[in-house]
C-alpha cells in the first residue's frame, strides 16, 4: 500500500491551474499512475487538512520529443484536479504564516 505522500508526486502550477485556484477552489497535482479517486481524495486530505468535496482525473499521453535528429518519449502521467471545500484552501507558495 502506497503512503499518502508517494500519491501525490507534485503540484501542477501553470496560468490554466491558477486560474482554476481563484475561480473555483480547485487545485491541481500530478500523482501516482497507479492511485485512484478514492486514494487520491485521502491523500490530500491527510497531507494538506482540508476537505475535499470531489476529484477528477486524466491521464497525460506521453509526447514524442526531437532533440536533433534523435527522437524520444516524454513519460505520460496522471493528473488530479481536486475540488476542496469553499471555507478550505491549501498554501502552496508558503505565504500565509
Amino acid at each position: 500500500m502506497i503512503t499518502p505522500h508517494q500519491v501525490i508526486v507534485r503540484p501542477v502550477v501553470t496560468e490554466k491551474s491558477n486560474d482554476l485556484t481563484a475561480q473555483k477552489n480547485q487545485y491541481v497535482f500530478e500523482v501516482q499512475s497507479s492511485a485512484n479517486k478514492i486514494e487520491i481524495k485521502h491523500a490530500v486530505e491527510m497531507v494538506f487538512g482540508v476537505r475535499v468535496s470531489g476529484v477528477r482525473t486524466q491521464v497525460v499521453r506521453a509526447e514524442q520529443r526531437r532533440v536533433g535528429r534523435y527522437y524520444g518519449r516524454r513519460p505520460a502521467w496522471k493528473k488530479a484536479i481536486v475540488t476542496l471545500h469553499p471555507e478550505d484552501s491549501i498554501d502552496l507558495y508558503g505565504e500565509e504564516s
